[in-house]
């Protein structure tokens, strides 16, 4: 696929009769939405409880998570698994996924670098995200990084800027119908529930000071705990 051409997207690789996660995930696979397909390994689906209370979104898998087809199996999810220890969460209360299922790599040599997903590859690969969200019921989503943020918050949202700070789900989205309803369920309206965006735990990894980043990322996991606790 050219770089120009627009992704046929998702859409019509997602079964219309999807009860379950597990359901979408068996259906993953098959998906040809955007071209990222074409080089991953494998798709790399979300992860976690379906009763979960909160629902993590991060970017994109990296070269660990696309050989292993888990997401946060890196170096980035360890990080991700320490800070929420330490903010007090139980991780058996979380389903973490990702806005794009493939990985988005170029190589150099024999190694493959990470590349951020364009728009292209986020609106193509949306409506798995919202199809994860019409079988999940969390009290607080959280948004890991700009990727996450422009697949739900829409592109003027600035992660930098709104961090740590709650704000109604899914009042806050781009499109917020596209998360009000359980189509599995006669059109039922979801609880509504909170949001909190913070940095993606590769930018700790990244960071300087690694240390202030981490304990700013645990600071935001814990505005993310205190929400859960109030419901």
């Amino acid at each position: 696929m050219a770089p120009t051409e627009t992704p046929p997207g998702a859409e019509s690789f997602i079964p219309d009769d999807s009860h379950t996660l597990d359901e979408l995930k068996r259906a993953a696979p098959g998906c040809h939405g955007c071209e990222l397909y074409e080089n991953a390994t494998q798709v790399v689906f979300g992860r976690g409880d379906a009763h979960a209370k909160i629902v993590m979104v991060g970017e994109q898998p990296g070269d660990i998570e696309d050989q292993q087809g888990l997401p946060f199996v890196g170096p980035a999810g360890h990080l991700l698994r320490r800070a929420v220890d330490e903010a007090g969460i139980d991780p058996a209360t979380l389903y973490i996924t990702n806005a794009v299922k493939h990985f988005r790599f170029e190589m150099r040599g024999k190694r493959r670098i990470h590349q951020t997903p364009e728009r292209q590859h986020i609106e193509a690969c949306r409506p798995w995200l919202v199809s994860e969200f019409a079988l999940l019921r969390p009290r607080v989503v959280v948004v890991l990084g700009a990727t996450a943020a422009k697949a739900l918050l829409g592109p003027s949202f600035r992660v930098t800027r709104e961090r740590g700070k709650v704000l109604p789900w899914p009042d806050s989205a781009q499109h917020p119908d596209d998360f009000r309803v359980a189509p599995i369920e006669g059109g039922i309206e979801v609880p509504p529930g909170k949001l909190v965006a913070t940095i993606h735990p590769s930018a700790v990894l990244r960071a300087d000071d690694r240390d202030g980043a981490f304990n700013g990322l645990v600071d935001d996991l814990k505005v993310v705990a205190a929400a859960v606790k109030k419901g």
